[in-house]
Formats: structure tokens, C-alpha cells, sequence
């Protein structure tokens, strides 16, 4: 089994924290999205959309990370061999599809320094372009993300877009509050797929600075993630690139990259 993820895509945090709790192994292929390493011929060529994460297992490819994390929860369901193996509870799965409703595409742009953004848009239309012509075979599925790339900057402007995310957002937190008040995680007292869904948005926002906004103001939500960035799966997959100066780091390795191929017009 192969996974294309990246540290900075959120549902390729959501899947991996699956993998890890459930103690599946496979095999990691990271694919930089703000390097553009996810327009790249071989991998565009498996997934014309180009978003993280894509599971292979085999000729078995799965795009959608609720569809990655149910298969990956059958295959350890599967590999158990326990006598009454179950799966997630519907509502469990009602707070997976809740959760993925959000999309934190746009809410995540509006809150980075405006001077990073534009550097890196633009770069990805450079390398969207470079891409193209390096396979005109492809090129119509270049062009369409191109013209996405467009239309994202095109809705930065409208700051309605941002009320929207966060009015969402805050829907999701204020039930997820409610809830934690009467148990350890958001479905009960055992931790479940819903978790591995909400642990990273939690993540985005502390990445953001966000936190005292977000979560302190919630004191069920703020106990929750004081005791979720102490489970193994958490350190291994988000903690070690983005807890204290981590961050900085895995930030600033990618930032330098993106300025070196700038200067020197390599796409």
C-alpha cells in the first residue's frame, strides 16, 4: 500500500493519523504541494486533480480521504481477525462527513501573510505552466488548473468568502464544544475515526496562530487537545514537523526552496 501525502495537507494528516491508529504499514511517497511537486507528469498523470493525499493499494486508487480512512478501517478490521469485528458507528461517520464538509482551502489563505500567498501562487502558475509544456498530452488538465489557480485569487478579493469559512467553522467547533462536555473524545469515551478527522483542523488552527481564538475560548475543546497532542500517532504525524520550533523549520525549508527556483527560473 502507497500513500502521496505532504506534512501541510490536512486530509493527508487525517489519513495518516488513521493509518498510524489502526497500525497499518505502508508505503510513504511525499508530494510538496507548495513546490508544486503535485503537477509533476507521473503523479498529475495518476490524479489530474492534483490534491493530497491519493491511496494505491495495488490497482485499487482512492482520491477521498472519508473513502481512504473507511477502507483503511475495513483493512484493519480485516487483518484483526477478532470474532465480532465492527465498524465505526453511523455516528461516527456523521461527524467524519461533518468534518469534511469544511474546506479549509480558503480560510487557510486569508489568514497567511498576504506577501507569502502571492510569492507562492505565483509560483504554481509558473510551474502549472512549465508542467504543461513539458507534457502537451496533458495539457488540458494543466490548463484547467491553471484557470483554478485564477479563479482562487479572483475569490481572495471577496471577503465573503472568508465570513462563509468561518461561520462554518465556528458551527463545527460550537458542536464539537457541546459535545466534549459530556465525553473524553467527540464520540464517547474511546477514540474513533471522528477524532482522526477533527484532530487536524485543530492542528491548522494553532498553525495559523489561532488557537487563543479557537480553542482556548472553549474549555471542553482546549482539555480535548491538550490530551490528543499526547497520543503516538499525533507526534509522529503532526507534531514532529509543526509543534514549537518544528514549525519554523519544515515553514522555512519550503520557503527557501520556493525563492531559490524563483531566482533562478527553474519550475
Amino acid at each position: 500500500m502507497q500513500l502521496y501525502h505532504h506534512p501541510y495537507s490536512l486530509d493527508s494528516q487525517k489519513v495518516r493519523l488513521a493509518l498510524e491508529e489502526k497500525n497499518i504499514d505502508y508505503t510513504s511517497f511525499h508530494v510538496n504541494p507548495i513546490t508544486g511537486k503535485n503537477f509533476d507528469s507521473n503523479f498529475f498523470r495518476m490524479n489530474p486533480s492534483a490534491k493530497l493525499p491519493v491511496f494505491q493499494n495495488g490497482s485499487h486508487i482512492l482520491y477521498d480521504t472519508v473513502e481512504i480512512i473507511q477502507y483503511i478501517e475495513r483493512i484493519a478490521v480485516v487483518s484483526s481477525g477478532g470474532d465480532n469485528p465492527t465498524l465505526s458507528s453511523s455516528e461516527v461517520v456523521e461527524w467524519m462527513h461533518k468534518i469534511e464538509q469544511w474546506n479549509p482551502k480558503f480560510f487557510t489563505l486569508f489568514h497567511l501573510p498576504v506577501k507569502y500567498r502571492l510569492s507562492v501562487s505565483a509560483f504554481l502558475r509558473r510551474v502549472i505552466i512549465a508542467r504543461m509544456a513539458e507534457s502537451p498530452k496533458l495539457a488540458s488538465a494543466y490548463h484547467r488548473k491553471l484557470r483554478e489557480a485564477y479563479e482562487t485569487e479572483d475569490k481572495m478579493r471577496d471577503v465573503e468568502v472568508l465570513r462563509r469559512s468561518e461561520d462554518h467553522l465556528e458551527r463545527i467547533l460550537d458542536e464539537a464544544e457541546s459535545k466534549l462536555g459530556g465525553t473524553t473524545y467527540l464520540v464517547g469515551d474511546e477514540f474513533t475515526l471522528a477524532d482522526v478527522m477533527f484532530i487536524p483542523i485543530l492542528s491548522r488552527l494553532v498553525l495559523l496562530n489561532l488557537e487563543e481564538k479557537y480553542i482556548s475560548t472553549r474549555p471542553n475543546m482546549a482539555e480535548y487537545w491538550n490530551m490528543v497532542q499526547q497520543r503516538p500517532s499525533y507526534k509522529k504525524v503532526i507534531g514532529r514537523y509543526f509543534r514549537g520550533w518544528r514549525r519554523q523549520r519544515t515553514l522555512l525549508k519550503t520557503w527557501c526552496y520556493v525563492q531559490i527556483r524563483r531566482l533562478l527560473r527553474r519550475y
